[in-house]
């Protein structure tokens, strides 16, 4: 089983098998997404779905969607993502799946096998989980709520999980990306993750925790996870609520940025295709977490947002943009750089520019320190004046390990226009 390197945090590349197909057609994208440097690849859950044909409503937990098997091959469905994962391991690749085990379909054979595993309202009717939105409750009909809390044969239901994960788990499965972490009872994560780690050393556990609030994510760092999802695409680099949740959460847990996600438009096309503010957010992104994420399509700039019943092959696009050697320039830099890999060591730099350059300093005893000018205007150019780098990074001299536009030799006294949305990246020798 591969896994992380020490001081080697998560590059992870969310391959979206909606868009890909068949089992045999996502291995034809892993010399791609190797050689962009990434090191984990996380699938969506691939489980047979309910009538919905969402992704995210499992209907069987031990057979795929047929949208991923491959009718031509003489492998079986399981022996077809077995040779997938690896797949996956010869490229020094970490496999997860999705754990989707907050909800089943409406459609599951389990609720009338188990109908204790389920919440009830009531009139007696299985409960629908959901969300609210704009102050209104949305339910989501084609899912059934589990009561993984307070069911009478809660025993029985949390020994279904485990036989569950433990079944992927000899097919060789590295680890799994936990579906509303949040809204899972704690005292089951810490038994599924405690059985997972004693089968497998090393198993790797990632909280979807978008949406969670300070105590919320407090809970499940305490629980094992190995990183949580942040919310720092969301940030404009001057509300408030950025750095202060980062001070609360960062000595919690290792937490991965990402410019866009499976649940989130197409960040090319929320920027009016601005090329150069869609690179600040993924280089910002693996410099200001431990680790990162893109979505399948990111580094080809699609532009349509992915869907978990309607996407299929037919949505993959052709454009005229290639990013795969920019990503492969932030992998090298996270590489060579361990204090990148840490969640810990932000610290503010005042500057003038305050209003439109943000500026950090990321630095932990015995490593070697960064120093980051970000222009938060993805349309002008702004100033930066540091007058004393060295300083602000503990020692020089300096190198510029920017993926773009490198200066061959980094003053002490930085007096620079930064082009609309770049990002500056200097370290010590």
């Amino acid at each position: 089983m591969p896994g992380l390197h020490v001081n080697e945090s998560i590059r992870l590349y969310n391959l979206y098998p909606r868009l890909f197909g068949s089992m045999t057609r996502w291995q034809e994208h892993l010399d791609r997404i190797a050689d962009m440097g990434f090191n984990a690849i996380w699938v969506n859950s691939f489980h047979y779905p309910g009538f919905s044909g969402s992704l995210y409503s499992p209907k069987d937990y031990y057979k795929f969607n047929p949208l991923f098997i491959d009718d031509n091959s003489a492998k079986s469905p399981t022996e077809q993502l077995k040779g997938f994962i690896a797949a996956c391991h010869k490229k020094g690749l970490i496999f997860l799946m999705d754990l989707v085990i907050n909800h089943t379909a409406i459609d599951c054979q389990l609720i009338s096998e188990h109908p204790d595993w389920y919440k009830h309202g009531s009139d007696g009717k299985i409960l629908n989980p959901g969300a609210m939105h704009d102050g209104v409750w949305h339910a989501w009909g084609d899912l059934a709520e589990v009561n993984n809390l307070d069911s009478i044969d809660r025993q029985n239901l949390w020994q279904f999980w485990w036989k569950m994960m433990s079944h992927y788990l000899e097919m060789g499965v590295d680890g799994f990306r936990c579906d509303m972490a949040y809204q899972v009872p704690a005292a089951l994560w810490t038994f599924l993750i405690d059985k997972a780690r004693q089968t497998r050393p090393g198993c790797i556990f990632i909280a979807e925790s978008l949406g969670c609030d300070f105590k919320q994510v407090q809970d499940l760092a305490g629980l094992g996870f190995d990183y949580l999802f942040n919310s720092i695409k969301y940030w404009d680099y001057n509300e408030p609520w950025g750095m202060e949740q980062y001070f609360k959460t960062s000595p919690l847990t290792p937490s991965i940025g990402f410019p866009e996600s499976h649940d989130t438009p197409r960040l090319i096309t929320e920027l009016n295709g601005n090329l150069a503010a869609v690179k600040r957010q993924i280089l910002f992104s693996s410099l200001f977490s431990s680790g990162y994420m893109i979505t399948s399509g990111f580094e080809f700039g699609f532009t349509k947002a992915l869907n978990v019943v309607k996407t299929d092959p037919t949505w993959w696009e052709e454009t005229e943009i290639d990013l795969t050697d920019y990503l492969k320039k932030i992998a090298a830099i996270k590489k060579q750089f361990p204090v990148l890999n840490q969640e810990l060591g932000i610290e503010i730099v005042d500057q003038a520019n305050w209003p439109n350059v943000f500026c950090f300093r990321k630095s932990l005893p015995g490593q070697k320190s960064i120093f980051v000018a970000l222009n938060k205007d993805i349309n002008r150019h702004q100033h930066v004046y540091i007058p004393d780098l060295e300083a602000v990074t503990g020692h020089g001299p300096l190198i510029d390990i920017s993926p773009e536009y490198a200066i061959s030799a980094v003053p002490r006294c930085l007096d620079y226009d930064l082009r609309p949305a770049e990002i500056k990246v200097f370290a010590q020798k």
